[in-house]
């Protein structure tokens, strides 16, 4: 049987070897880290790149934490028992380029007893310009490692990301999803913890070579002025989601997290526009069309 110390290890690893690679993939950024502890017990390591020459903002964070769990997160969760232990790795990059893609990937543990446990997590992709050639091998490569496992996991997961990842208030998808999952226990997955284990690695080392990919793919195209506008614009979704319906978020500050950590999804910088229209058959005009759910790129 794993433990859920073995399961903490495997994702500090898992940053170690993701730093290192965006590291190489940018060229220029170097990762700061902070060591932190959490009042109530368990702490992280933080590890942030401003500033590089592609990744404006880039945060890989790991953390393990325990405690007692409050009332309202109890509530949530359905669960009566009070002591808790949650541990992962969480990422979200912000790039300086219009053409290169935020992206944001999560995994993680939660466990409350043998009998209350899951893994949760996922990875999605939000690109201030759509790009259907991007999209499909983004999506391909996800669907190459859910079907690994579980030939239903993909179209599940994707569905559940489609579901999640929407901004109510906007009626726009935040991005072009990927897959999302939650409470992942060998009833609700149909294997084994020891098989939602490497599951949860193999979707955490598929990281690294997406994202770098996507990043060669477009990192010489030029930009104008006004993409560098609609970039800024874009980000401000990213921050409404985030701030509005992020389940991580409002665990994050309902468990007396730290609050940089926590907030380290926000981009440097982002605007508002009031009443922004597109300009019909632009650019803009078409990554909107795109931010829909349920539409299938492979």
């Amino acid at each position: 049987m794993i433990t859920k110390e073995q399961i903490a290890d495997a994702y500090k690893q898992l940053q170690d070897e993701i730093c290192i690679g965006l590291e190489q993939a940018d060229g220029q950024g170097k990762f700061q880290e902070e060591l932190w502890e959490r009042d109530g017990g368990g702490g992280g390591r933080t590890r942030i790149m401003q500033n590089g020459s592609i990744l404006e903002k880039a945060g890989v964070n790991f953390s393990a934490v325990y405690g007692q769990l409050p009332d309202a997160v109890k509530k949530t969760f359905a669960v009566e028992q009070n002591d808790f232990f949650a541990t992962g790795v969480s990422i979200v990059i912000h790039p300086n380029h219009p053409w290169i893609p935020i992206i944001h990937m999560n995994i993680r543990y939660f466990e409350m007893s043998d009998e209350i446990r899951w893994f949760g997590g996922g990875i999605d992709l939000t690109p201030h310009y759509v790009i259907p050639e991007d999209a499909k091998f983004f999506h391909q490569s996800l669907q190459n490692v859910c079907d690994h496992f579980n030939a239903n996991f993909y179209s599940k997961f994707k569905t559940w990301a489609d579901d999640y990842f929407y901004i109510k208030h906007r009626h726009e998808t935040r991005g072009i999803g990927g897959i999302f999952y939650d409470r992942l226990n060998p009833e609700t997955a149909g294997i084994g913890w020891e098989e939602i284990f490497e599951f949860s690695k193999s979707l955490g080392r598929s990281f690294l070579p997406i994202y770098s990919s996507l990043i060669q793919n477009n990192r010489n195209r030029d930009y104008s002025e006004e993409q560098k506008l609609w970039q800024f614009q874009r980000r401000s979704r990213y921050a409404e989601f985030n701030l509005v319906y992020d389940a991580g978020t409002k665990f994050g500050l309902e468990t007396n997290g730290r609050i940089e950590s926590i907030l380290m999804s926000l981009p440097p910088q982002a605007n508002w526009v009031y009443d922004f229209k597109a300009t019909p058959n632009s650019e803009e005009e078409k990554t909107l069309q795109f931010l829909k759910k349920g539409i299938s790129w492979i």
